[in-house]
């Protein structure tokens, strides 16, 4: 298997582990590993930690060989509507439908999820072409947030409120909501908002769950800058532009873990990386559209419910451009 990866000849040449790791084989960390293990190779020889890749270079990892092309291309990146009954793999014992089906096709390399969804999940979904891009928007030390429409059947009380944004403990240890705001509801199906700065298996589900409440709608609206597009149908994908992708990249190169910013550590200078935006400092409004750039938005639970119990028709999925 052959996959191209470009490089901007501007910034000449880059180190072996960070261009594999853009090139979707793994983390940087993880690519190291594999150096140690002599099983890179570049132009028939070993490779060496450190050592630096240029255009024209072939590198080889087991049977995966990468090209390093001299270009300075931007990595795609598009937004799906996943809905429930869709899983987020490429193979499943059950034959269940998988959200790759869906997704347009490529000549060259493949499409990496950022993060998943569960199979009663729906809602956004990122993905990119970009392994560094996918890799550092899921490592648990930049603490990305993801923000939910929740549906359950019953009402908190505000000791309840308080629990969840203190934190409750799991099996795999504490979690917390970082924000978590009643949006009303019908009968007893309520709406909350919540905001949470991880992405632990089913994490929304089973802190609530802890407290004795069962999720019956999930939704996921926003990821870090890049919220759920306003009108993209269920089942449907629409790819950033440019300038909109240039924009997530930008701010991707700004993450560092929050604590560090707060001053809980050694503190950056002026001009170096800023941490995560937090929900109170996201645009006002505005998902990402063909004309503007990625941006916050503002949580809307009248459109969230609408969509999210509208039924869903079958519809033809739009064409790769």
């Amino acid at each position: 298997m052959e996959a191209s990866l470009g490089l901007d000849s501007s910034h000449g040449p880059q180190k072996i582990h960070k261009v594999l790791a853009a090139a979707g084989l793994g983390s940087r960390r993880e690519m190291e590993e594999l150096i140690r293990a002599g099983k890179v190779k570049v132009n028939g020889g070993a490779a060496q930690l450190g050592m630096r890749v240029q255009p024209g270079d072939v590198i080889r990892v087991g049977k995966r060989q990468v090209t390093v092309r001299d270009s300075a291309k931007l990595p795609r990146i598009i937004a799906y509507h996943k809905p429930e009954g869709e899983i987020v793999s490429h193979d499943d014992p059950q034959g269940r439908p998988s959200v790759f089906e869906k997704l347009p096709p490529m000549r060259r390399g493949k499409w990496l999820a950022v993060g998943r969804l569960d199979y009663n999940t729906s809602g956004l979904l990122i993905f990119t072409t970009s392994g560094e891009l996918c890799n550092r928007l899921m490592h648990p030390r930049y603490e990305v947030e993801r923000e939910y429409a929740v549906r359950i059947i019953g009402k908190l009380s505000e000791e309840q409120f308080r629990q969840l944004k203190k934190g409750v403990r799991l099996e795999d240890g504490m979690a917390r909501f970082e924000l978590i705001e009643e949006r009303g509801g019908r009968g007893l199906n309520n709406w909350y908002r919540v905001v949470l700065r991880e992405g632990r298996n089913r994490i929304v589900r089973r802190m609530f769950d802890a407290i004795g409440f069962r999720v019956s709608r999930l939704m996921r609206v926003r990821f870090g800058v890049v919220s759920l597009p306003f009108g993209l149908r269920r089942g449907t994908w629409r790819e950033m532009d440019e300038t909109q992708t240039g924009a997530v990249l930008e701010w991707s190169a700004t993450l560092v873990k929050p604590t560090a910013a707060e001053g809980l550590e050694t503190p950056r200078s002026a001009a170096g990386p800023q941490r995560t935006p937090t929900h109170r400092e996201m645009p006002p409004r505005g998902n990402f559209s063909r004309r503007s750039g990625a941006s916050g938005v503002e949580f809307s639970p009248a459109a969230v419910r609408a969509r999210a119990e509208k039924p869903q028709r079958p519809r033809r999925q739009r064409r790769a451009r």
